[in-house]
């Protein structure tokens, strides 16, 4: 259970840090704010089905609890545009500080430099942590379904839709698709790391992606280190291919991306 223990452990953590902030800025004030900052893009819409090329979401992120550092990334801003140029149909950006070394000043930096669709990836488990994201300027918000009860999903996905946000619900397995569709999940990520060992599945997105009905995007999240992979997820119904650590630890991002996208 390490892996589940972990993943509680973030969300603890990650909830904490939004208390601490919210101690300083209030609900009813962040609310206000959020509301009045620019509309969210429709990310549903912007990673739907395209036969001619795999959506690619690229993610800005330093590090992580299984492979520790993975790139120092000074300006987050400046990445992003390299992703940006390279075609990325959505940028994903870590704001997670305890383990991902990442912030909501990373987020607003991206924000103020790209104009693609933006995912809050967090650990997010209450409303206030939707706010910020509308605030940093994010378009979508991540929603792990392994951290969250059934009508709690249901409750966070509504008030995202509310604010304007797509999410972006993860899934591990049958029963958690299942809650996903039933919270009208729109967009489906399929994490192929076992969370008890953080071993890589690749085979489980195949395995998930014929209960994940027309009209819903399907994201494969984790391993991908080459394209082979994007060819691989892409053959088995991946709309979008999330990735991370193979983006900041090669030195031709924008090339990179470009190549991902490429695939059919």
């Amino acid at each position: 259970m390490k892996g589940v223990n972990l993943l509680l452990e973030l969300t603890e953590g990650a909830r904490a840090d939004a208390e601490a902030r919210r101690a300083e800025l209030s609900y009813e004030a962040l609310e206000e704010r959020a509301r009045a900052a620019r509309q969210p893009i429709d990310v549903a819409a912007a990673l739907a089905h395209d036969p001619g090329h795999t959506h690619v979401i690229a993610e800005i992120k330093r590090s992580s609890p299984s492979k520790g550092a993975l790139a120092e990334i000074t300006d987050p801003a400046a990445l992003a545009s390299e992703y940006a140029a390279g075609g990325a149909s959505c940028i994903s950006v870590l704001t997670e500080s305890r383990r991902f070394g990442g912030s909501l000043d990373d987020l607003r930096a991206v924000r103020a430099r790209v104009d693609v669709p933006l995912l809050r990836k967090d650990f997010i488990s209450d409303e206030y942590q939707l706010l910020e994201a509308r605030d940093a300027g994010a378009d979508m918000v991540l929603l792990i379904v392994a951290v969250l009860q059934p009508e709690r999903l249901r409750e966070l996905h509504a008030f995202a839709l509310d604010l304007g946000l797509s999410a972006l619900v993860e899934v591990h397995d049958p029963s958690e698709i299942e809650h996903a569709l039933a919270a009208d999940a729109r967009i489906l990520g399929v994490n192929t790391r076992d969370l008890k060992t953080f071993e890589m599945h690749p085979e489980r997105f195949a395995q998930l992606r014929s209960q994940i009905p027309a009209g819903v995007v399907a994201v494969a999240e984790s391993g991908v280190s080459q394209l082979a992979d994007v060819e691989r997820y892409r053959a088995d119904g991946a709309d979008a291919v999330l990735i991370g650590e193979a983006l900041v630890r090669d030195g031709e991002p924008q090339k990179r991306v470009r190549e991902f996208g490429a695939v059919r």
